[in-house]
């Protein structure tokens, strides 16, 4: 139920807030899907790199109840640096969604300044996907 993965990001977006959405943009983010049996009730899961939210705050996409977004880094001190990032999908999707999550029907990387039109770029290691921690 864990995925892991490095990434380095080399400023954050300065106007993006996850809570409007014409300023809904990320310097990196990992984007987990789930499927339903019906598209539109597909639910995803969006850990990125924040500008400004706490490390592990959890808001709806302003695009759509079904995703989800979860800050895992946020702010400009480890810009510049990789970091690795380890999440236990399954907690996760339960503390979010509360039921068994389904198996995931993909993973997407995502850098992204559409709306704001700011310039960013990021480096995404090794995605890895596992039963147990990294490591352990």
């Amino acid at each position: 139920p864990y995925i892991s993965w490095n990434w380095k990001v080399d400023k954050i977006i300065e106007n993006g807030d996850v809570t409007i959405k014409s300023k809904d943009d990320y310097s990196a983010r990992i984007y987990i899907a789930f499927p339903s049996l019906f598209f539109w009730k597909s639910k995803i899961i969006n850990y990125f790199w924040a500008n400004k939210f706490p490390r592990n705050h959890i808001i709806p996409s302003t695009f759509t109840a079904n995703s989800i977004m979860v800050s895992v880094e946020s702010g400009p001190a480890n810009t510049g640096k990789w970091i690795t990032e380890t999440r236990n999908l399954y907690e996760d999707y339960i503390r979010i969604f509360g039921k068994k999550p389904p198996k995931v029907a993909a993973i997407a990387i995502m850098t992204d300044t559409d709306n704001t039109g700011e310039s960013t770029s990021a480096g995404y290691g090794p995605i890895l996907v596992c039963s147990h921690p990294p490591g352990k």
